[in-house]
């Protein structure tokens, strides 16, 4: 019994480091990506992009109206305030600060609800991004894949962020290819 189990570890030892040697002589492939360029260069991210735009493209025109409609009040109170009576002059000073904190308060309250909106758009974006990069990844074999964020060094060869765009870009159009198209092995 005792040399069916000196056999037994003598095997299983054998089997170990045969395995931890052939994981020591695969090369790992390990490849970095640029998520900030991802999401602005994407199509994914330039949709989004042009969507917030034209969402807030009105309001961003009314406050630039209520902007030249001060201004002229300005310039009129100025050009007349030697001929208007003290009353009226007040009356006008009055209706351009009213006037002044309102856009304050409306040019706040859009920057305000923009960068909300913009935030919220990014984060899904950014999940959307982890999920596609992770699928481009998984297609081209590759062990790990690290945001260059995070990284404090690394060669342009790992860099996979123009084939992650290449992918991206590949998937928007109508005929996209079905599997992620092929890139040299980072690392390599």
């Amino acid at each position: 019994m005792k040399r069916f189990w000196t056999i037994g570890m003598s095997v299983l030892l054998s089997g170990a480091a045969a395995f931890a040697q052939a994981q020591a002589t695969s090369e790992l492939k390990i490849a970095v990506v640029n998520f900030q360029r991802l999401v602005t260069e994407s199509p994914q991210g330039k949709a989004a992009s042009e969507s917030l735009r034209t969402e807030f493209l009105p309001k961003q025109r009314d406050l630039v109206q209520l902007g030249a409609q001060l201004k002229a009040k300005q310039e009129k109170l100025e050009k007349d305030a030697a001929t208007m009576s003290p009353d009226q002059r007040t009356k006008a000073e009055k209706e351009l600060s009213e006037g002044n904190k309102e856009f304050s308060r409306k040019q706040s309250d859009l920057q305000e609800e923009f960068n909300a909106r913009q935030n919220e758009e990014l984060s899904k974006l950014e999940g959307q991004m982890v999920n596609e990069t992770r699928t481009y990844a998984q297609g081209q074999k590759l062990d790990l894949v690290l945001a260059n964020n995070s990284v404090i060094y690394a060669t342009n060869v790992l860099d996979i962020t123009g084939a992650v765009l290449g992918y991206l870009q590949a998937k928007a159009t109508p005929a996209a290819p079905a599997t992620p198209p092929a890139a040299a092995p980072p690392g390599k």
